[in-house]
């Protein structure tokens, strides 16, 4: 397969850091007593063997290559963009409640781009650098309730550090010769049929998917960031509903390769109960006051 030189230098930096960070990671978030909202279990045994700032750091130059590939190509929205505006708008409501999972989400400098892709897709690296294509507002005619749940949902991978422990998961016992090439996929999210980016040879090298485990725990806590941020968690629902109607039973590009079944939705609305009162809470209502969701359909043909 012919190389991109643009992801090329990234992947060995990528490998060069995780070889020379093979040790214990600086401490992430505390563990959370019993508390209001989500509830979610005690970190994984595979705490991170890189150090944070490390990572971050990679973080940042691989997003900002990216970037760079996307303007080359003319499709980085501008700061005055309406869509840009309205994830930087929403990203800045929900960042306010990041630390309570991640104690160095407080310090992060956060970054929000739009990309004019068709793509379904959005992502949020280390280090609050969150990318959101087009595609997926138009595609899912996203109002702003959904819109903050996809980006719930994927600022949670970043914040539990989800892409660095399926990576180690994967590269245990051969760290530096695997595991930094797959650092970066699952916080870019990308996928084989992504070419607008000339990023073939990325998709192939960096193809990382989070478990069923990670991807209910990003729901959950998503759900959670939204509803402290004042954005209806029950998007949630519908949200999905949107994902398996566009889907058309096959898996859905975006977050992971699990399609939005049932089953998906049912732990969604399993959770509503835990985070109705915080959203009831930010906007100033009683939970039985709370007027029904609604949302803008889409064409499925």
């Amino acid at each position: 397969m012919k190389s991109d030189p643009l992801t090329d230098p990234l992947r060995r930096r990528l490998l060069r850091a995780t070889a020379a960070g093979a040790v214990l990671a600086l401490p992430g978030a505390r563990a959370l007593a019993q508390r209001e909202g989500v509830q979610v279990g005690p970190r994984s045994q595979f705490e991170s063997l890189v150090p944070a700032a490390r990572i971050e750091a990679e973080a940042a130059r691989g997003y900002h290559d990216m970037l760079a590939q996307a303007r080359a190509r003319h499709l980085l929205a501008e700061p005055a963009h309406p869509q840009l505006k309205r994830l930087v708008y929403i990203s800045e409501r929900l960042r306010p409640f990041a630390g309570m999972w991640n104690e160095r989400a407080v310090g992060w400098q956060w970054e929000v781009n739009l990309i004019g892709s068709p793509q379904i897709n959005a992502f949020c690296m280390p280090g609050g650098k969150i990318a959101f294509y087009s595609g997926i507002i138009n595609k899912l005619k996203l109002n702003d309730d959904e819109i903050a749940i996809v980006m719930g949902h994927e600022i949670t991978h970043a914040l539990k550090e989800h892409g660095v422990e399926q990576a180690q998961k994967q590269a245990y016992g051969d760290l530096a010769a695997r595991a930094g090439g797959a650092l970066l996929s699952a916080w870019l999210g990308i996928n084989p049929n992504i070419t607008d980016l000339g990023a073939r040879a990325a998709n192939s090298l960096f193809q990382l998917r989070f478990s069923r485990g990670d991807e209910s725990e990003a729901d959950g806590i998503g759900l959670e960031l939204a509803a402290r941020a004042g954005y209806d968690p029950r998007a949630g629902v519908v949200l999905w509903q949107k994902m398996g109607q566009l889907a058309q039973g096959s898996p859905p590009q975006w977050l992971s390769s699990h399609p939005a079944d049932t089953n998906r939705i049912a732990e969604i609305q399993r959770r509503l109960p835990a985070v109705l009162p915080l959203y009831a809470q930010a906007v100033r209502k009683p939970v039985d006051q709370l007027p029904p969701y609604r949302s803008e359909a889409i064409a499925t043909r």
